[in-house]
């Protein structure tokens, strides 16, 4: 399958790599730094590296380049919506790093116009594929939690001053919005899938504690109601001194507890089922390794979609997967704007209807 990177930025290594682990055909790249796919490919070399084409614009890198199937989307975040709508529009297979859009318009467009014309959207949540993450997804598909209770995620993480400073967009409302947009939508987008995907109510409190120099928050707590009866809370920061701490989810069920950690829910540091097995007591302590926090996934998530573009069916985490984490993030953005909780489905909201609040 011919294969093009659109965004050769910090996230564009585990592109790479998943590229080459499911042997695409790696037939351009695209930045509008050029000296950006230079640093990608010197930091995870592709197979084929000097057969590469290698272009500033992607409209132009798509006309000159029509065989092209799949593109994966890794720019700022401000415009991954209008690239996917191009690609979209030009028939092209997309994966869209996350957040898949800043506004509920653009997300539910990415939705309306991929549907109608027949192209596969992945939304890059590639936290699903943890084997902690799959192990508990199973556990919870075979009814195993009894009636869930409630459940909690956090991350907290640590994002200082040299960070942001690496890239303007960062820490914007126009481009990014603030902790729970960039580093805390995979946790949400777990607890939201976990606990049942039909969400009643969000509460959310959002603060700018020691980030003065950007427009958007530093840590967002919120109380979320689900349809099903469950209760959850989101806790999200990257004020934590000195390093990344931790992210966890806990699922609490009638029958079971689990308690997923490590830098990115990809270690089980609690299984309790009251129907244990044998096999569960190797899921206890089970930790998986990653060379970096945004863990293993991608390889996964790739196979998947070319899998799905294969067969004509949807990927495992799709457009609208995508369009639920935004949803969720956007719940608090505007809960915190109105000082009230917020009713879900959202109707039209974006990052930067909360310019100005801090």
């Amino acid at each position: 399958m011919n294969y093009a990177l659109i965004g050769c930025g910090r996230i564009a290594v585990n592109h790479v790599k998943a590229v080459d682990n499911n042997g695409l055909n790696f037939v351009a790249a695209c930045d509008i730094v050029p000296e950006q796919i230079d640093i990608l490919f010197q930091k995870q070399p592709p197979k084929n590296a000097q057969a590469i084409a290698r272009y500033t614009d992607y409209k132009q890198m798509l006309a000159e380049h029509p065989e092209i199937e799949l593109v994966a989307i890794a720019t700022p975040s401000g415009i991954h919506a209008e690239i996917a709508l191009y690609c979209i529009d030009h028939g092209v297979n997309v994966i869209i790093e996350k957040p898949m859009a800043m506004c509920m318009a653009d997300a539910d467009e990415i939705i309306r116009r991929s549907e109608k014309k027949g192209v596969t959207v992945c939304a890059c949540h590639q936290n699903r594929f943890n084997v902690a993450v799959q192990k508990t997804r199973k556990a919870l598909e075979e009814g195993r939690f009894g009636r869930l209770s409630h459940g909690s995620v956090h991350v907290r993480w640590n994002r200082n001053r040299g960070y942001y400073d690496q890239a303007p967009w960062r820490g914007t409302w126009k481009d990014d919005g603030g902790c729970l947009m960039n580093q805390c939508i995979h946790g949400i987008d777990l607890l939201r899938w976990m606990m049942g995907d039909e969400v009643d109510s969000i509460y959310g409190v959002t603060r700018q504690q020691f980030h003065d120099y950007l427009e958007a928050e530093d840590v967002g707590l919120a109380v979320v109601t689900f349809k099903n009866g469950a209760v959850a809370t989101i806790e999200g920061t990257t004020n934590v001194y000195p390093k990344n701490l931790e992210e966890t989810l806990y699922l609490f069920g009638e029958t079971g507890t689990v308690k997923l950690g490590g830098a990115a829910t990809n270690n089980i540091d609690v299984w309790n089922f009251a129907d244990e097995t044998e096999a569960d007591q190797a899921n206890k302590g089970l930790t998986e390794h990653a060379s970096n926090v945004y863990g293993n996934g991608h390889t996964s998530l790739y196979a998947d979609v070319i899998d799905a573009v294969k067969n004509h069916r949807k990927p495992y985490v799709d457009a609208v997967a995508g369009r639920n984490a935004l949803e969720m993030v956007l719940g608090i953005y505007a809960s915190m704007k109105s000082g009230a909780p917020v009713k879900l489905p959202l109707s039209d909201f974006a990052s930067l209807d909360m310019q100005g609040t801090f």
